[in-house]
């Protein structure tokens, strides 16, 4: 079986679910990517998707779904999505065993 692309945790999964509560009617879900920038050389992408493009990759997990911008699936490969409630900030955290570099401000990596 393949390894799947990204998984949730329990936070992730709950805080897309207000993200997407909160979310203009018209968006069907997450989309998770890449880009190029930041200070290690790529950096994450979350945003609502109004539409489902056919070459994305669907995780329906935990009562979420979320769109994997084809692009990116090579760099996300077994990446783990959580996220963390701190005292000043709180940010969904990728924990991607592809990365070979990441960024002191947690922002970027390289691959």
């Amino acid at each position: 079986m393949m390894k799947q692309i990204i998984t949730l945790s329990d936070n992730a999964a709950q805080r897309i679910k207000e993200i997407m509560s909160k979310a203009e009617s018209n968006a069907v879900g997450v989309r998770v990517g890449v880009k190029s920038g930041g200070c290690a050389g790529m950096s994450y992408i979350m945003e609502y998707t109004q539409e489902i493009n056919p070459n994305d990759e669907i995780i329906e997990e935990k009562g979420v779904k979320l769109f994997v911008d084809p692009g990116a699936i090579m760099y996300l490969l077994g990446t783990e999505m959580d996220y963390k409630k701190e005292e000043f900030s709180s940010s969904f955290v990728f924990k991607n065993p592809n990365e070979t570099e990441r960024c002191g401000c947690g922002e970027s990596f390289k691959i």
